[in-house]
C-alpha cells in the first residue's frame, strides 16, 4: 500500500517535472527528490518490519495485525509529512511550469492545425456553390423546419386554452 502511494506520487508529479526537465532543476524538485528518497527509505524499512511479524510463526493472525497497525502508526507521520512536502512543491513546480509555457504560441499551433480545414469547407462544401439543385433541397429542408415549428406553437396553445378539469373531491372518511 505504501509502495502504491509513493508510486502513486511520482507518477503524479512525473509530467510536470518532465515539462520543465529541459531546464536545470528548480529548487523545489530538488528538495522533491530528496523528500522522496528518504521517504522510499523509510517504507523499504517499513515493508521489512511488517514482513519479519507476518513471518513470525510464533505469533497468531491477531497478534501479527496489532503489531503491523502499531508499526503503522509508527510511520504514519512520514507518510503524512511526505504527502504535505509533495503537495506544496508539485504546486511550486507546476506555477514554476505554467509560468514558461507561452499561450500565444500554442493557440497559434493548434489554430495552424485548423484552418486549412476550415478553408477547405468553406471553398469545397456545398454551401460555398450556387448549385440550384442544392438550394431547391436547402428550401425544402427550411420549410419542412418552419411546418415543425408552426406545428408545435399550435400544440403549445391548445395546451394553454383548454381548461383544467378541477379535481375531484376527497372521499368522505370512513366511519369505523
Amino acid at each position: 500500500m505504501i509502495r502504491a502511494l509513493s508510486l502513486a506520487a511520482a507518477l503524479a508529479l512525473l509530467p510536470v517535472s518532465a515539462a520543465v526537465a529541459q531546464e536545470a532543476k528548480t529548487a523545489a524538485e530538488i528538495q522533491l527528490e530528496a523528500a522522496a528518497a528518504a521517504f522510499e527509505t523509510k517504507m523499504e524499512e517499513f515493508g521489512e518490519r511488517a514482513e519479519a511479524i507476518q513471518d513470525d510463526d510464533a505469533l497468531d493472525e491477531t497478534v501479527k495485525g496489532l503489531r503491523i497497525a502499531a508499526l503503522w502508526s509508527e510511520y504514519q507521520p512520514h507518510v503524512s509529512a511526505f504527502t504535505s512536502l509533495a503537495t506544496q512543491q508539485a504546486g511550486e513546480i507546476a506555477q514554476q511550469a505554467l509560468a514558461e509555457i507561452d499561450i500565444d504560441a500554442v493557440v497559434a499551433e493548434a489554430l495552424a492545425g485548423v484552418e486549412p480545414m476550415v478553408q477547405g469547407l468553406a471553398t469545397n462544401g456545398a454551401w460555398a456553390h450556387a448549385d440550384p439543385d442544392q438550394m431547391v433541397t436547402y428550401g425544402l429542408v427550411a420549410d419542412y423546419a418552419v411546418g415543425q415549428s408552426e406545428a408545435a406553437l399550435e400544440e403549445v396553445e391548445a395546451a394553454f386554452n383548454t381548461p383544467l378539469a378541477p379535481p375531484a373531491p376527497p372521499a368522505p372518511p370512513a366511519e369505523a
